[in-house]
């Protein structure tokens, strides 16, 4: 082979390489996505799944605890009608970046669909999810919402289920659902 030859195939592979590491940046970036709520800095519930399932197998394997909070915001609604929905997102946004600022980092948090969040928490028991809970609501209530001047309250009702043994996210995510509307239920 020449040597012109050899440099040519030297500079093929490494534009191959520069190719090949760009396509593996895009693809981690395209699951990062998939994982990622499009609103809120959160996982979407597809990656809080993903989490879940991580979560549950660890315990199993290192008999460790684990809770989950399921929260549905009170009033929300109220926030859409009367101050729009840009106003609603703003919300949103502000709720997701309230718990993550009110979570360990080893915690998942991801938003489930419209108003609802789910957090999980890793070597934490039902009480400890108690008091995140009541911690969580006093920093929603402390913290309001206010758009264009207007405050307005914001609060939620948690359901709070801690790991029993589930093998399947969405049978823990009913669970702590279920527990979430006994709670909005009985206010």
């Amino acid at each position: 082979m020449s040597q012109t030859a050899a440099i040519d195939l030297n500079a093929e592979i490494e534009r191959l390489r520069a190719e090949v590491e760009a396509l593996r940046l895009r693809a981690e970036a395209a699951e990062a996505a998939a994982d990622t709520d499009v609103l809120t800095p959160v996982l979407n519930r597809r990656g809080f799944v993903t989490a879940m399932n991580r979560t549950m197998a660890y315990c199993q394997r290192h008999k460790v605890p684990a809770v989950l909070l399921y929260l549905d915001l009170d009033g929300f609604k109220r926030v859409n009608d009367e101050l729009g929905h840009a106003a609603g997102d703003a919300a949103l946004v502000q709720v997701a970046e309230l718990m993550l600022t009110h979570l360990r980092e080893s915690d998942a948090v991801g938003r489930l669909g419209g108003d609802e969040f789910g957090l999980l928490m890793l070597n934490a028991g039902v009480e400890e999810g108690r008091e995140k809970a009541r911690k969580l609501s006093a920093a929603m209530a402390d913290k309001g919402f206010t758009w264009e001047g207007i405050r307005v309250a914001l609060g939620g009702s948690f359901g709070v289920r801690g790991w029993t043994g589930h093998s399947d996210a969405e049978v823990w995510l009913a669970e702590a659902d279920a527990a979430m509307w006994l709670r909005k239920k009985a206010r």
